[in-house]
């Protein structure tokens, strides 16, 4: 009984295996984009503004 639970076992492992072998979805790998960035709005700049802080005391 046991070497039949044994054998049951590993022919499910098995099986379980091949399946996962053949079944997988294989993707096609992108190529790499030598492209330049796309700007949408050339127009906007941020502009950096300094304030002068009051000191606190501590």
């Amino acid at each position: 009984m046991l070497l039949t639970i044994t054998l049951i076992l590993i022919s499910l492992v098995i099986i379980n295996l091949l399946l996962l072998k053949f079944s997988c979805n294989k993707t096609d790998k992108t190529k790499k984009a030598d492209k330049k960035p796309i700007i949408l709005r050339p127009g906007i700049s941020l502009s950096s503004s300094t304030q002068v802080l009051a000191p606190t005391g501590s």
